[in-house]
């Protein structure tokens, strides 16, 4: 009689399908978020953005310890080098003028589009009037936007996605001192997708500042510098929405 072969624990063969290849587990890890954050958004939209913080924190977690790595692995440090403080205050005091004119720019045009075009590129209506406001409870959410938003965001996105496909995809040009290759424009379209997890449209445009980040994130080896400017950024948005529209 036949033996028959035993197969191996369900968890086992998967943990095993997921690291044959790096790539195969930064998008599966990424995929198992999305839809994570699209279900709790669907059943309860307040828990979402729970879900999304521990899911960025934690879903990574299992393989780094089935590698032996550590957080610093994937660019997390609480001493940033002082290469990576000069690049992320220059990259700050540049963009920040930029991107405060093309906010206005922008609410001043978007009024003479059509409505069905203006409720796909932006969550505003009206036309905007300028005056300098700070959003109510600032200081708490700069508390959040930094350390519940930006830095898991980065942690995950950045740091251990954008690591895992390099690890698949080594080759790229270099670009101001930073290798750009198949993984930081995976990375960057991946974290604008996710952005489509609570159905909005317009989140899209995130892709642009993670092209920003991702460069980063490979001139310095850390995701710290980009978490930083993450979290201002976002900060900036909520502040020019409450002087332009009140919110």
């Amino acid at each position: 009689m036949t033996a028959v072969a035993s197969q191996p624990p369900l968890r086992d063969r998967v943990d095993r399908w997921l690291s044959a290849d790096a790539a195969r587990e930064a998008i599966a890890l990424w995929a198992m978020c999305f839809g994570l954050i699209v279900v709790s958004f669907v059943i309860y939209q307040p828990m979402a953005k729970l879900v999304a913080t521990l899911g960025f924190l934690y879903l990574p977690e299992a393989s780094m310890r089935r590698r032996g790595e550590g957080f610093r692995e994937y660019g997390v440090s609480l001493t940033p080098g002082r290469d990576e403080v000069r690049l992320t205050l220059t990259l700050l005091f540049v963009t920040v003028p930029l991107f405060i004119g093309g906010y206005w720019a922008f609410s001043e045009a978007l009024p003479v589009l059509p409505k069905d075009v203006q409720g796909l590129i932006a969550p505003y209506t009206g036309r905007p009037h300028f005056e300098f406001r700070l959003p109510d409870r600032f200081a708490e959410w700069g508390i959040d936007q930094y350390f519940v938003v930006a830095l898991p965001e980065e942690f995950f996105d950045r740091g251990f996605i954008q690591t895992r496909l390099r690890d698949a995809y080594p080759g790229g040009r270099t670009f101001l001192g930073a290798r750009l290759g198949r993984a930081f424009w995976l990375t960057a379209i991946l974290f604008a997708l996710g952005h489509l997890a609570i159905f909005q449209v317009w989140r899209l445009g995130v892709f642009f500042p993670a092209l920003m980040f991702g460069w980063l994130r490979e001139r310095t080896g850390s995701v710290m510098g980009a978490a930083f400017l993450h979290g201002t950024f976002n900060l900036m948005v909520l502040v020019l929405e409450a002087s332009f529209y009140g919110r």
